[in-house]
């Protein structure tokens, strides 16, 4: 065999052995729900809202809408702002 060839080989070797990376990947845990955000949905449309505060994400508000759908609502919008202020007052 020729001495390039067998170098080549080793190298290829060593190659499909190295990982790719030293990230570790993201759980499906740490991933944020809400990708993007709705700033207009119907009130009487929404049958739940879920408040969601992660570590590594920003506050989510999730409605789940009368037919089942479930969007993500901004949480700067005045209504829901309004709603929240509202609900601490009560407590």
């Amino acid at each position: 065999m020729d001495v390039k060839l067998l170098a080549l080989m080793a190298l290829l070797a060593v190659a499909t052995h190295v990982p790719a990376a030293h990230a570790k990947p993201i759980s499906l845990v740490e991933r944020c729900w809400c990708r993007s955000t709705l700033n207009t949905v119907p009130q009487r449309a929404i049958k739940e809202l879920k408040f969601l505060h992660t570590p590594n994400c920003p506050f989510q508000v999730i409605a789940k809408l009368k037919n089942n759908r479930e969007v993500c609502i901004n949480p700067e919008t005045k209504w829901l702002q309004q709603y929240l202020k509202n609900a601490i007052n009560k407590c």
